[in-house]
């Protein structure tokens, strides 16, 4: 596993690697949203998501990845900002039952807990009765964490890199101060930790920069993914895995599956047979989605109906 300095170091060395104009090129939109080298036409891009939202959010993950370096920043900075945004479009509806708890005194905030303030009140007798001192029994929602994790191994970009990066900008949206998003193929990238504060742009554009390759260990992405949550005291505790499930690395992924308190499976629709397949064996919920423009809407759908 790779946190904190040394997953910096990562996704900084995953920067390295880029792609000329030249394979760029070969969409035939691009001529269209970069006309120049540095140019980035957001009206173009504005117009391809009118017209084709996959096709277009997957260019612009390849963007974030161009050898052209004013190309690259533009396109980060655009991705980063239409990601959160399409991810925040959707509501967030916390779910779960609540548990009565004893709380500070608030006048709209429950039934006095006449045992908790009984030496309040008996010693304001006759005078003014310290609100400070009062509690109360009242509802408390309980709390969500998430972990997202992003399956990079093989070769991804284009939309696969985008549905990774727009889970990511809905997680964070979702959880915002309670939530893990990791990259795997050999090994663990932690993009975000668990409790460790980090802007969901910059989140956006490391995951966008871990482009794919290698081998995939299942078992030890999903034995991570149970370490964030650990940190976590969250009442409910999710791991969202965006893979397609086929381990190319020894290890028991059913057995780590197991260990979770809640998995959610997101898998690409045109390949999904073993992810759905892993889902039932491990008890799991599976959610298939065509493209990047699925998947915050999905998740939502999956974790309320889940919840």
């Amino acid at each position: 596993m790779k946190e904190g300095d040394e997953a910096d170091a990562e996704v900084a060395n995953s920067q390295k690697r880029t792609t000329s104009r030249r394979e760029l090129a070969r969409n035939p939109r691009f001529e269209q949203v970069s006309p120049e080298v540095g140019e980035l036409d957001e009206s173009a891009v504005e117009e391809g998501l009118r017209e084709d939202p996959d096709e277009m959010l997957a260019m612009l993950a390849d963007l974030v990845g161009a050898t052209d370096r004013r190309l690259r920043e533009l396109a980060k900075r655009l991705a980063a900002s239409l990601f959160l945004d399409i991810a925040r479009r959707g509501p967030v509806r916390p779910r779960g039952v609540g548990t009565l708890r004893e709380l500070p005194y608030r006048p709209d905030g429950g039934d006095l807990d006449i045992d908790a303030s009984l030496e309040a009140i008996m010693e304001g007798r006759g005078g003014a009765i310290d609100a400070e001192r009062l509690r109360v029994r009242g509802w408390v929602q309980p709390t969500t964490a998430l972990c997202l994790l992003v399956d990079r191994s093989g070769s991804m970009g284009g939309k696969p890199l985008a549905t990774a990066a727009l889970a990511a900008a809905a997680v964070a949206n979702r959880s915002p101060s309670d939530y893990s998003v990791l990259a795997f193929g050999k090994n663990v990238v932690v993009a975000k930790g668990q409790l460790t504060p980090k802007p969901s742009e910059l989140v956006v554009n490391d995951v966008l920069s871990l482009r794919g390759f290698g081998t995939t260990d299942l078992a030890g992405a999903l034995r991570v993914a149970g370490a964030q949550l650990e940190r976590s005291r969250a009442g409910r505790k999710v791991t969202v895995l965006l893979s397609d499930c086929r381990s190319t690395v020894d290890g028991d992924p059913v057995a780590a599956a197991g260990a979770l308190t809640e998995l959610v499976v997101v898998a690409p629709e045109s390949d999904s047979d073993e992810a759905r397949a892993f889902a039932h064996q491990v008890g799991a919920r599976c959610i298939t989605i065509s493209g990047p423009s699925q998947v915050a809407a999905a998740l939502t759908q999956a974790l309320d109906r889940a919840g």
